[in-house]
């Protein structure tokens, strides 16, 4: 088969390159299909991170109702075998128990990105329900990371990471609960932005409301894809429990011009945990990088009851992951979660959060409240919170006490166990605020480092713009200018 380009030319392009021409009629969506397609199959056998391919839209892109015209103009995408349904399509959730789970209805996201002209192609590995740290049960797959196929890629956008970043495609559907679409993009050197609530919706499914934790995304190689991502796919669909905002601007133009003198508080110790000295290193290199495009760096701590606050956290996550676990077992008509079919850490979260009462999460709501206040209050002085986006190197594959395969007793201290590899991530979460992982850094294994910036409520154009200009700064190269060692390219 010829295909359109090299792959030097494809590696090259982003997705609004790749867009451009085929508005100029260089290249034809059928095409960027084919290639896409090709480039999964060169890649996949290394990584394991693509469950399936959509063959019947590599043929006909136009077949699930894309929109050509939308700002994307068919660039091939990969969705998350998680969160965002697709009509008729498998969606198995990396579990042996949803084997063969169709979706009965699409998203509304689903028909956002359709919309905006991204062809669907494929469904991308993820953790059982989304729930650890790394797609790694051999039972289901291991997803291995580009940079260093030794390691993980850190979940739970575990498959979306490594294609993007091995250059399959160059923008992806990933999800973020608690740090989903940065942790993932911090390991494999990508732009992983999570936004404010009140951005994405996915009606009629979980909202704002029963999910109060959980963020669509992408991840991509660029400021400015993740900037028209985000224009493109916003949005609320009819009768939302919770008010869905728009910006006084759009973001693709806001990173034009870069943002003003920023405050921002570089910090790693959070409550009971720090991040090991490379990675602080690292922090204060990006810090003086940030200093010499004319910000105001300092180290700071934000005043927040952290442990009060992880705790909480705790609760939801075991509460909302049961309920969740729940309801595929009531579909299915079992009353518990089948052995061998579920992995042990998810049936001990369905077996402690099934039966959580109202008062447990009115307490975690409270806890919630305060500490997003007192987030609040912080960045009413400081612009941005700069983190290292994880405090201990990504783990080589087969590490299981971060996984739900792990024989931990202790579903609270397998918990806890989790935020000591990933505890700047999932605050942002609990307190509805934006936050972008930056590729500005590198783990000394080998494995890229994201850089997170945290900013106020409603400030992801002020977050994006800030990376516009620190992609600026490095000439376009993220990652030193390096590549991972499987690339489409290599």
């Amino acid at each position: 088969m010829t295909l359109a380009m090299t792959w030097e030319e494809w590696a090259a392009h982003d997705a609004l390159a790749l867009a451009a021409r085929v508005r100029a009629g260089e290249v034809a969506p059928a095409e960027l299909a084919a290639q896409a397609a090709a480039a999964i199959a060169r890649t996949n056998p290394a990584l394991s991170a693509v469950v399936e391919v959509f063959e019947d839209l590599v043929a006909d892109p136009l077949k699930d109702g894309m929109d050509p015209a939308g700002p994307f103009a068919g660039v091939p995408y990969l969705m998350k075998d998680l969160g965002v349904p697709l009509k008729g399509r498998l969606q198995e959730m990396g579990s042996l128990l949803m084997r063969g789970n169709r979706a009965a209805a699409d998203s509304h996201l689903a028909g956002r990105i359709r919309k905006a002209g991204l062809n669907i192609l494929g469904r991308t590995t993820t953790p059982e329900f989304g729930c650890c740290s790394a797609a790694d049960n051999p039972a289901v797959y291991s997803t291995r990371n580009p940079w260093n196929t030794a390691h993980t890629t850190n979940g739970s956008s575990a498959g979306s990471g490594a294609m993007v970043a091995a250059g399959a495609v160059p923008l992806a559907h990933a999800t973020d609960g608690g740090g989903s679409i940065r942790i993932p993009a911090g390991a494999c050197g990508l732009v992983g932005l999570k936004v404010s609530r009140g951005v994405y919706s996915t009606a009629p499914f979980t909202s704002d409301l029963t999910g109060l934790v959980s963020i669509q995304g992408c991840h991509s190689r660029s400021v400015r894809d993740t900037a028209a991502f985000l224009d493109a796919c916003r949005g609320g669909a009819p009768g939302e429990f919770m008010p869905f905002w728009t910006p006084d601007e759009p973001a693709s133009r806001l990173i034009g011009r870069d943002p003003p003198r920023l405050r921002i508080a570089l910090s790693h110790e959070w409550g009971d945990y720090r991040a090991v000295p490379h990675f602080v290193a690292e922090l204060e290199k990006a810090g003086r990088l940030l200093e010499s495009l004319g910000h105001h760096v300092d180290w700071q701590v934000p005043t927040v009851d952290l442990r009060a606050a992880f705790a909480a956290q705790t609760t939801c996550y075991i509460s909302n992951f049961a309920q969740t676990i729940g309801a595929l077992l009531a579909a299915k008509g079992l009353d518990r979660p089948p052995e061998g079919l579920v992995e042990p850490i998810n049936i001990r979260i369905w077996q402690a959060g099934i039966g959580t009462s109202f008062s447990d999460r009115f307490r975690m709501q409270a806890a919630f409240n305060a500490a997003s206040r007192a987030f609040g209050a912080f960045l009413e002085d400081w612009d941005i919170i700069l983190t290292p986006v994880t405090a201990l190197p990504t783990p080589r594959l087969g590490t299981t006490e971060f996984l739900t395969i792990s024989g931990n007793p202790d579903v609270q201290d397998w918990f806890a166990n989790l935020w000591r590899q990933f505890p700047y991530t999932p605050l942002a979460n609990l307190c509805g605020i934006p936050a972008i992982s930056l590729p500005m850094a590198m783990q000394e294994n080998g494995v890229p480092l994201g850089i997170q910036a945290m900013g106020r409520q409603a400030s992801d154009g002020l977050l994006l713009q800030l990376a516009a200009q620190v992609e600026r700064a490095l000439d376009g190269r993220w990652n030193e200018g390096r590549r991972p060692a499987v690339h489409i390219a290599a």
